[in-house]
């Protein structure tokens, strides 16, 4: 059992994991000296312990407490070089763009032409009076780092984070919470499901819903040798076609090969023009996406569309959607082949079928009907799909009157999952509303703003309105009718429980359905839209990258746009190192050998509040060609305390202040990332996440930005939701936590998988 990766999942959770039983646990015994010089490690990072896990902690040795908190100093990347180009860099160097244009003349003609200076390790020569050298770790002119750092200052912040104790038992109730999510994991939770998956046996009866889930687990048991046991989670082709895909690329939803090309070369566009490497990035993406695959393969696909159960006109109605990837992948993977061998009938019959297109899709025939404007007949066939009704049901009210339409919706309406009722409420005042804009985020993972429906047009304010609230009673009373009817396993009504406590701070947490982050938060699970309150004047924004790898050009940026009351802008990024309440510490460009580099701005609250801003928009974007590199970390720092920058090489990292962090992951497709939102009058800071494809924080549109704060901000809340469970389980809300019968609070909600089992409706 490796404890290291166990440690980290937990920590997520924010909890330590001890291979302990509680039940032997000594709750009167005494603190060790290496259990005390634990906690005085942890409380350096901003860490405290719950007494359960004090006193489990007295029952370890000395090396488990070792090794946990090297696991601890890795995640908050206490080794990591955290110096950035400017020393000091609160108080500016003054260098101006004259100091670059000074610096570039130079360099072409040389000391020969008469410019004296300093030449650098990297080989640019400075002109005297031009740049303060003594402020700089590097080159001013290139970001070339030559020192790094091998500390960071600990113990500045003024709110400690509570960890309590996770046992074997504890990771196993997460592990089957994200197998039976009924929401499509996210970047940390796939990623703590792929580490516990191998570390623990997977179930008999896992109740896996989500098909994203299910690839996980098929690639772990293809890898055991167990090929026919994953046959059980393939029910139709587009299962199929998903793993073979997800197998290909890493990425568990199906993109197709022409938006991936298409996307490569777009993240290799600047501001100047499309470089060289772009057309080079195509045709390696075309190389990478080559279907070749060896008979085993071939043989497994085989054997897996020969046991689908459906009837082959139904199979290749599936397929149909995607025929061109089929079509590939049926020669790649020698189909034609081994459907002639004996005992592969069913799958002889799903390609002739298929290659004769002999049969009819349901879409085609719903559009055909739609154009006929035959409502008997349209709601007839949606209704044998209520999942594909629930996605076209703003459309067909507008097409045609949502007094008939909802009657008809609502017959099907408990047939489908939570999650998707859920993201119809929650999308349905944006829709009903010409004014607003809104999101389309496709699968590349770029968010793009969307014209609204013309048919809205027709229709009255008034009217628009009614049908908003007409769908939002729909999915409250279905959700009513799901929590009224939950039943215990033992086949009892749930719950026997009459009170119920809900945390205040759940109504500020959105339910995460609709809202598949990217990005892997290592400290914690907290859910896109949360919001964090600023304890103190200051937020330092931090930007850590090159973990790992060797030293070479790689440009990544972390910048700031401050919009004022009179919606005038001011950005604070490597091209203007100050501006209104914001200072940045300096553009690099290049990473040092193995450690990374940093690069920080610092926020002054009162200074904003005196220039009357509104908002400050965190982002990073990667300026060299490519996406974000993976493992580049980002966040926010904030204590009420004064947090230090060294004048002597401009650290300004403490983990003990760090509010919130994330990391970018491995199937990162993005070029650009909004990671923060600070409202300057609430002095709240919301945690978003907003992918777009731009070198320059410029290419961040606010109109988007405010459409998904908007967004969220309507979104059902996990505290709502659990209001309309009371009050279909006649439960009555009491004020304190240790009175409730049933408790959900704050700790309870950093786990999201716990959120999703309150939408399948298990019992508490």
């Amino acid at each position: 059992m490796n404890n290291s990766h166990l440690t980290k999942v937990a920590l997520r959770y924010r909890a330590v994991f001890l291979d302990i039983h509680r039940e032997d646990i000594n709750m009167k015994s005494e603190a060790t000296v290496p259990v005390m010089a634990f906690i005085a490690r942890l409380k350096e990072n901003g860490f405290c312990v719950s007494e359960e896990l004090l006193h489990a902690l007295n029952a370890v040795s000395a090396d488990r407490l070792a090794e946990i908190t090297e696991s601890i100093n890795d995640v908050m990347g206490v080794n990591l070089n955290w110096a950035p180009l400017v020393k000091g860099w609160n108080v500016p160097t003054g260098e101006t763009l004259a100091d670059h244009l000074i610096t570039l003349i130079a360099n072409i003609f040389g000391e020969e032409a008469g410019f004296k200076g300093t030449t650098l390790p990297c080989g640019h020569l400075i002109p005297d009076g031009t740049f303060p050298l003594e402020r700089y770790n590097g080159c001013p002119f290139c970001g070339t780092p030559f020192e790094t750092a091998h500390f960071v200052y600990k113990g500045q912040g003024s709110k400690l984070k509570e960890l309590r104790l996770f046992t074997l038992d504890d990771l196993k109730h997460v592990f089957t919470s994200l197998l039976s999510s009924a929401t499509p994991l996210d970047a940390t939770q796939k990623d703590s499901l792929e580490q516990l998956l191998q570390e623990f046996p997977l179930p008999q009866n896992a109740g896996i819903t989500m098909k994203e889930t299910a690839m996980l687990v098929i690639k772990l048991l293809v890898e055991q040798g167990k090929a026919g046991e994953a046959s059980k989670l393939l029910k139709t082709p587009s299962d199929v076609l998903r793993y073979l895909w997800y197998e290909k690329t890493g990425y568990v939803q199906v993109i197709e090969p022409k938006t991936l090309v298409a996307h490569a070369q777009k993240l290799y566009y600047h501001m100047w023009g499309p470089l060289d490497k772009s057309t080079d990035a195509a045709k390696d993406m075309k190389q990478k996406l080559m279907l070749k695959y060896d008979r085993k393969a071939c043989l497994r696909v085989a054997k897996w569309l020969n046991a689908l159960p459906m009837p082959a006109p139904q199979a290749a109605e599936i397929m149909n959607p995607k025929r061109g990837m089929w079509v590939r992948m049926i020669r790649a993977l020698r189909l034609g082949e081994y459907s002639r061998r004996k005992g592969f009938g069913r799958l002889k019959k799903l390609l002739d079928v298929f290659y004769k297109q002999d049969y009819y899709t349901l879409q085609g025939r719903i559009d055909k009907a739609r154009k006929r404007n035959d409502l008997h007949k349209t709601l007839t066939l949606l209704k044998k799909r209520p999942g594909m009704f629930a996605r076209c049901l703003f459309a067909t009210m507008l097409r045609f009157c949502s007094d008939k339409v909802l009657p008809a919706f609502e017959e099907i309406a408990d047939q489908l999952p939570a999650r998707l009722l859920l993201s119809l409420g929650n999308a349905a005042e944006n829709y009903f509303d010409p004014q607003e804009t809104r999101l389309a985020r496709p699968i590349t993972g770029v968010t793009h703003p969307i014209e609204p429906n013309k048919l809205l047009a027709l229709y009255s304010e008034e009217d628009r309105k009614k049908m908003s609230e007409a769908v939002n009673d729909l999915y409250k009373a279905s959700m009513s009718r799901r929590f009224a009817a939950q039943m215990r396993a033992d086949g009892s009504h749930c719950p026997k429980a009459k009170t119920i406590y809900i945390d205040p701070v759940l109504y500020n947490i959105p339910v995460s359905v609709g809202d598949r982050t990217t990005t892997i938060q290592d400290t914690s699970c907290a859910l896109m839209g949360t919001r964090f309150t600023v304890e103190g004047d200051a937020v330092r924004l931090f930007l850590q990258w090159g973990k790992g790898l060797h030293a070479q050009p790689l440009d990544m940026d972390l910048s700031a746009r401050i919009v004022l009351s009179d919606n005038k802008i001011a950005e604070c990024a490597y091209y203007n190192l100050t501006c209104v309440g914001a200072k940045h510490s300096g553009d690099i460009r290049s990473i040092p050998e193995m450690v990374g580099t940093a690069e920080y701005i610092e926020l002054s609250l009162p200074e904003l509040e005196a220039a009357a801003a509104k908002y400050v928009m965190f982002t990073c974007n990667a300026y060299s060609t490519g996406a974000l590199s993976p493992n580049l970390v980002v966040g926010w720092m904030d204590s009420a305390h004064p947090m230090t920058i060294s004048e002597e090489n401009g650290v300004a990292y403490d983990p003990s202040c760090v509010q919130h962090m994330v990391r970018i992951s491995e199937a990162n497709l993005s070029k650009g990332l909004v990671f923060g939102v600070l409202d300057v009058k609430k002095r709240e800071i919301i945690w978003l996440e907003m992918p777009f494809t731009s070198q320059t924080l410029r290419g961040a549109n606010g109109e988007s930005v405010e459409a998904l704060l908007h967004k969220l901000e309507t979104k059902l809340s996990v505290g709502e939701l659990l209001d309309i469970k009371a009050k279909a389980q006649q439960l009555t809300p009491v004020k304190k936590a240790d009175e409730a019968d049933e408790s959900y609070t704050y700790e309870w909600a950093l786990n999201p998988a716990e959120v999703t089992q309150l939408l399948n409706g298990d019992c508490t």
